[in-house]
């Protein structure tokens, strides 16, 4: 367990004092960046911290065993956070999967400092060590988030954290609570939405073809595990327009052998990427399962627990009947669970278990690729 810090300069939360080199109008200086990340990773730690398996002994505090202040809103609400977490643990457990440990790490992107009041960016990267319970579990899951800090500073006092807030959109980290998405306007048309995949364990056997499909599964997997986190530069991002999961996905199917289909941006039948454009079905979620489904690339799957490396699944968080969220399945365990790997929030192998543990109540559609 650490906290990776920018700017470490004492071991407690420092008091607000702009002393050392002055810093350029509205940003942090360096003591100042340091008490933030300080603040961040006590929080988050303590997050990561309460899906960790119990043992005698085991420190949860942050390296620096300072806690961070937080207004008295937060505080309840990081207090619920905690006790969600722990539930989600114990679902997680009731599913046959555990963790052994957590090392979080947080860096301040950009601090900005008006008066006595902060805004802060930062990034958490977490890593999670599966207990090996089956036995062929991964050995860890990772992921990397964004969130946005509100602080404020009183008389001199230490820093207060008065909110956090995540900044990406697809499903919650795992040690993320979950909150509500905003509702979709059903446009009324017809579209070919798929089947909706049960999530009962175990699943009926659905043994996946891996040659002879002209397809290479492998590759789809390698590609997505080894850009999960450092994005590849040959393709534009999408994380703050609507979200980078059905881009990623999209690149790693290409990776794997699929073709483009050429026509207009807009026809959800049409599938392509250049330098400059792509179709909406390249990046858009329910583009992409219309495109799949209309031009037989994939079938639906009739539960989530006959999925295999290279298929994709896909979340209606609010079962409002609009698609949230793509992912790509990189490693299936000889029992029978898939892990999947994502962007928005950048996650790598992350267990169907902890998903529906997180999303008990959404609506999840499989497809064999």
């Amino acid at each position: 367990m650490g906290v990776a810090l920018a700017g470490i300069l004492s071991s407690a939360f420092l008091p607000t004092t702009f002393a050392s080199a002055a810093p350029r109008p509205g940003s942090a200086d360096s003591a100042t960046v340091s008490t933030f990340a300080r603040i961040a990773g006590d929080v988050l730690t303590q997050r990561s911290q309460a899906l960790v398996e119990d043992r005698a002994g085991r420190h949860t505090a942050t390296t620096t065993g300072a806690k961070a202040r937080m207004s008295p809103q937060l505080k309840r609400d990081e207090d619920a956070a905690l006790a969600s977490l722990r539930s989600r643990k114990a679902r997680l457990n009731a599913l046959g999967e555990s963790y052994t440990d957590a090392d979080t790490h947080v860096a301040v992107n950009k601090a900005t400092v008006s008066g006595r009041r902060a805004t802060v960016e930062v990034t958490e990267d977490t890593t999670l060590t599966y207990k090996k319970i089956r036995g062929d579990e991964p050995a860890t899951t990772g992921f990397r988030t964004r969130y946005e800090l509100a602080l404020t500073n009183t008389a001199g006092s230490a820093w207060e954290l008065t909110s956090i807030k995540s900044k990406d959109n697809g499903p919650v980290a795992v040690n993320e609570p979950t909150v509500a998405k905003a509702a979709v306007t059903d446009d009324g048309q017809t579209y070919p939405d798929g089947t909706p995949a049960s999530t009962k364990y175990p699943a009926p056997a659905k043994p996946k073809t891996k040659t002879g499909t002209g397809y290479d599964y492998a590759a789809m997997a390698a590609y997505a595990e080894k850009y999960w986190k450092n994005y590849n530069p040959a393709y534009r991002q999408f994380n703050g327009a609507g979200g980078d999961c059905t881009n990623f996905v999209s690149q790693a199917l290409k990776a794997g052998g699929w073709k483009n289909a050429p026509g207009s941006t807009s026809d959800y039948r049409n599938w392509w990427y250049d330098g400059a454009l792509q179709t909406n079905s390249w990046v858009g979620v329910n583009d992409f399962a219309w495109f799949t489904l209309s031009n037989q690339r994939a079938t639906n799957l009739a539960n989530v627990y006959q999925m295999d490396v290279g298929d994709v699944l896909q979340m209606d968080f609010d079962r409002d009947g609009s698609k949230d969220h793509s992912m790509m399945v990189t490693y299936r365990s000889s029992t029978g669970t898939p892990y999947l790997t994502y962007h928005s929030t950048n996650t790598y192998r992350k267990s169907l278990a902890s998903l529906i543990a997180s999303y008990p109540n959404a609506v999840y559609f499989a497809y064999r690729t």
